[in-house]
């Protein structure tokens, strides 16, 4: 249906017919089937992203004589291109690699194969006119040829795509628009102030990447973010008005850096009241990379979320997790790293009390003996942990190899950690030394 669609509006006037090949504009009944092959033999190679093997162009000319029968030039070639749009070679990245010369048992991906890694990696989509010339003349069979293609493609704006899309997988953002909370409790909260939320982070993100200092440290202890005038009203932020979102400089004994922002604080909370275990284990599993197994059996019967007026604040409403033995196992690790956001509420806004009563912001780094008094000196500690460090290496490498590495992948994950680090945490160049590794540049043994 998508296909259908596609190909109707493709072909559906005089100016969109000459998109595909000037001479479609105006094609006369004599000069109709060559003008088919020059839009089959220019599209047909961008669909599959490697040139037309033989007889292919053929196939499809069939398949626009069959479409061009009792109809009109536009219907044929609606047919090929609701062809293409089907095809396994266009719907698949397929990878059929050929022979390493140095070690004939393995196999690298061909220069239009590894032209298609490298542009779904970096921008996901497919490879441009530069990279399809790199792939036929060979400079994508090296490393270092991978490389200079690399460095060059994060500099062209669908990298920054790219960039948005992770992050808006990575955290809790990508709903904000639809977060719904109680409006008598949070009157200052709407959705639209969501989305405002969600582009605060990105634009951050965005502008410390490609503008700041770039790594990960920076990102999550940066002094400043961006608001516009709604949102600048919301933190409390006198002189920011209008709709623009412009950098102010953050009052650093409450907010500090990614973490502290509303929208991903919002967005680690799933209903009215915060959950320090949630919180915590987003900081835990989604940025340490460490699995917290979820309850099951008899335990899960017991894990029931703590009724609100069990207690004045969230730490007195979850210790019961900590004193229960059974439990205790997995929340030692899961409470201290998420009571110290605590001072933030349900849609993200700072907080000294909950109910009238003091709250104690009190934690520590998982997997730690270090202790924090609270979300500023916590995003201090995260942003210099090891844990930290290398599971965003380790994200960008899953994302960018669409596979979840595991124990045998270790010696991937111990290369791109490495190189990660080396590069002083760097975010461009890490999606530059994903490039680099013999996981990018070999395909995987496969049975016959």
């Amino acid at each position: 249906t998508v296909a259908e669609g596609v190909a109707r509006r493709a072909t559906a006037t005089k100016e969109a017919l000459a998109k595909l090949a000037p001479c479609a504009s105006d094609v006369r009944a004599d000069s109709e089937q060559a003008c088919a092959r020059t839009i089959v033999e220019r599209i047909a190679p961008l669909a599959y992203r490697r040139p037309l093997a033989a007889g292919e162009a053929d196939e499809l000319l069939a398949l626009y004589t069959v479409g061009r029968t009792d109809a009109t030039f536009d219907v044929g070639i609606a047919t090929v291109i609701e062809a293409l749009l089907q095809s396994p070679d266009f719907l698949y990245r397929i990878e059929w690699g050929t022979p390493d010369p140095e070690r004939p048992a393995l196999r690298r991906p061909t220069g239009d194969e590894m032209a298609t890694r490298l542009s779904y990696l970096l921008w996901g989509t497919m490879p441009d006119d530069e990279l399809r010339r790199a792939a036929q003349a060979g400079e994508l069979s090296t490393k270092e040829g991978v490389r200079a293609h690399a460095e060059r493609m994060i500099e062209d704006p669908r990298f920054r795509t790219t960039v948005r899309f992770f992050f808006d997988n990575l955290l809790p953002i990508s709903n904000l628009a639809d977060l719904e909370r109680n409006a008598e409790a949070f009157p200052t909260f709407s959705r639209t102030l969501g989305s405002f939320m969600r582009e605060e982070t990105q634009r951050f993100l965005e502008h410390e990447i490609f503008e700041g200092t770039g790594t990960w440290p920076s990102i999550l202890t940066a002094p400043y973010s961006f608001m516009n005038g709604p949102l600048a009203a919301f933190y409390g932020v006198e002189g920011v008005t209008g709709d623009e979102f412009q950098q102010v400089q953050l009052d650093t004994t409450q907010r500090l850096g990614l973490l502290t922002q509303a929208g991903v604080m919002a967005g680690t909370t799933h209903s009215n009241n915060t959950n320090p275990v949630i919180r915590g284990s987003f900081v835990i599993q989604k940025l340490m990379c460490q699995k917290i197994p979820l309850p099951t059996g008899d335990i899960l019967e017991r894990v029931k979320p703590p009724d609100p007026y069990t207690g004045a604040t969230a730490r007195e409403r979850f210790s019961q997790h900590s004193k229960d033995p059974v439990c205790a196992g997995c929340h030692q690790f899961l409470d201290p790293a998420g009571f110290p956001f605590e001072n933030y509420d349900a849609v993200g806004q700072f907080r000294t009390t909950e109910n009238d009563v003091q709250i104690d912001a009190s934690g520590g780094v998982p997997g730690t003996d270090v202790t924090v008094s609270g979300p500023i000196e916590l995003v201090r500690e995260l942003a210099q942990n090891e844990d930290v460090l290398g599971c965003f290496a380790t994200r960008w490498a899953e994302y960018g190899y669409g596979l979840t590495l595991r124990s045998e992948d270790a010696c991937t994950k111990t290369d791109v950690k490495a190189a990660f680090k080396a590069s002083g945490y760097n975010v461009k160049q890490l999606l530059v030394e994903l490039t680099q590794t013999d996981a990018f540049h070999y395909m995987a043994a496969q049975e016959e």
